[in-house]
């Protein structure tokens, strides 16, 4: 027995607004019917005594950890910046106000 009718496949086929001909519906519920016998062959597997998990291999964290370093000093900083002022990096107005 079929785990999908060409029925039901036309109904979801309506349901996603798809214009499908008799031809895609035929073609689409055998698709769709193989792949819901393999889903359900996988349920079937005995998975007792194995544990969940979220991802099947084992990941580690790869960032290294964090570490208080001196950073640069403003004028280290600043040295290869165009135009300073007050200490900071000075730039071209762009939004035409005063500030």
């Amino acid at each position: 027995m079929s785990a999908i009718s060409r029925d039901e496949v036309a109904h979801l086929a309506r349901l996603s607004r798809l214009a499908l001909t008799d031809d895609e519906l035929d073609q689409y519920a055998g698709q769709i019917d193989s792949i819901l016998t393999h889903v359900a062959s996988i349920a079937e597997v005995d998975t007792t005594g194995v544990a969940s998990t979220a991802h099947p291999a084992g990941l580690s964290n790869v960032l290294r950890p964090d570490a208080i370093v001196p950073g640069l000093t403003p004028s280290e900083a600043l040295s290869g910046a165009p135009s300073v002022e007050q200490d900071r990096f000075a730039v071209p107005q762009i939004l035409g106000e005063d500030q």
